[in-house]
């Protein structure tokens, strides 16, 4: 038997549900804040992320899935979500009315351990504002992100925020992180020894124990900001406190992509151990300019669709359960099964949900199958009923049942459907 690969997974019946409410939800917020949808092709060409991402990065070195098309073309399934709507953003000439908003829902792909809550083949929701170089464009990207988490019913959330300066602030840091880390080059991992002439700031985010205790009695990056890069963080902070929004500092945090400038963020929820991120971004000024376009600044943020749903599962929420068929349709013989596919047919057309039976089956086999597949009534037409004109409909919930004529079956059918629904 074939399996699906590793890394990957089907979305059954069952959970779909539950992934339609979740996008549907924050395609809903998302437009509440005048964020339109941005879709992107699965596949970019490869310079796109090696430009984007950053060479050096573990994403570009390590992770992606790029493959050479019959025209010679190198192509990459896309590992992440800014640098295509970047690169979209330029070819569409999005830029000429700023400040411009977008979200993206998506499939994305990356080569890592699969594990719970990442896989290799994961799906991923982000928004993206360009032309806005002030703090609140920062605070208004975290306070959606804060809100969406918040709507679900997540409420044990963190926000970990730090400045990575701008160039300036930036290179002197860097060059002053090499000279501290010079002697210990030994101490670090061997992933972090190439990161030490890469991107040395990579390696404040290591995870390993080896690199954290050679990471001890650093510098902090916030005593390297230049004035203006300081005034933008501070306001950033004040912004987010002003709408009751927990931010807590945290010096290490840089994230995993090149192009981050001054803001970033982190969203954390409690009980999911190491890994405890379900979202992230921040600022990246020079990403436009550095895939060809002009100087426009942009924030962002991503979050992905499996880890939003873990998170859910972890607190007990249950956002949609599947749809279930309104009505059983159970004929019985052929005349009585030709009937009521025609009768099914109509049903569907009103968006009333019907589950018919496309073989003859006997009665019982029939009610087992309606009480297996949660259909609130059942319609059992055979040839006596459509004889007489009198079929037989019965309540699944109470038990109860009743005759109702074979010619008004469509439009009584229809009013049960419009009643229940003004319950619910």
């Amino acid at each position: 038997m074939i399996k699906a690969p590793r890394g990957t997974s089907d979305i059954l019946p069952a959970a779909s549900s539950q992934w339609q409410e979740l996008e549907g939800r924050l395609r809903k917020l998302c437009t509440a804040y005048g964020y339109g949808e941005l879709r992107t092709p699965i596949f970019e060409a490869t310079e796109l992320f090696a430009r984007g991402v950053g060479e050096g990065t573990d994403i570009v070195d390590k992770e992606m899935y790029t493959f050479t098309d019959r025209g010679g073309r190198s192509l990459t399934l896309r590992p992440e979500g800014t640098a295509p709507v970047v690169r979209a953003f330029l070819e569409h000439k999005l830029n000429q009315s700023l400040p411009a908003r977008f979200f993206y829902l998506g499939p994305m792909f990356r080569y890592e351990r699969p594990q719970a809550g990442r896989m290799r083949q994961f799906h991923q929701f982000g928004i993206e504002l360009f032309g806005a170089p002030g703090p609140l464009a920062d605070v208004e990207v975290i306070e959606l992100a804060w809100t969406a988490y918040r709507e679900l019913g997540i409420s044990d959330l963190e926000i970990k925020l730090n400045s990575l300066g701008c160039e300036e602030c930036r290179a002197a840091y860097r060059q002053e992180l090499k000279r501290r880390l010079a002697p210990r080059l030994s101490e670090l991992c061997g992933h972090c020894q190439g990161r030490y002439e890469r991107n040395p700031l990579r390696i404040l985010d290591c995870k390993s124990p080896q690199c954290q205790g050679a990471l001890t009695e650093l510098p902090e990056l916030s005593t390297y900001l230049c004035p203006e890069c300081k005034e933008h963080f501070q306001q950033v902070k004040e912004g987010l406190s002003a709408l009751g929004i927990p931010a807590v500092e945290d010096p290490q945090l840089v994230r995993g992509f090149d192009y981050y400038t001054r803001t970033v963020f982190e969203i954390v929820a409690e009980g999911l151990g190491a890994q405890d991120a379900v979202g992230g971004g921040g600022r990246y000024n020079n990403l436009v300019q550095d895939l060809g376009g002009p100087s426009v600044p942009a924030v962002g943020f991503a979050a992905g669709i499996e880890r939003i749903l873990l998170v859910l599962e972890k607190y007990g929420i249950k956002l949609k359960e599947e749809e279930k068929p309104f009505i059983y349709l159970a004929p019985l013989g052929k005349e009585a099964l030709l009937y009521l596919f025609k009768t099914g047919t109509q049903l569907r057309r009103q968006g009333i949900p019907v589950y018919l039976p496309l073989e003859e089956k006997s009665l019982k086999a029939q009610m087992k199958a309606a009480d297996r597949c949660g259909a609130s009534w059942t319609l059992i037409v055979g040839e006596e009923e459509l004889k007489s004109g009198q079929a037989l409909l019965k309540n699944m919930v109470l038990g109860s049942q009743q005759q109702i004529q074979t010619a008004k079956i469509v439009e009584a059918i229809a009013e049960l459907y419009r009643e229940e629904g003004s319950r619910k």
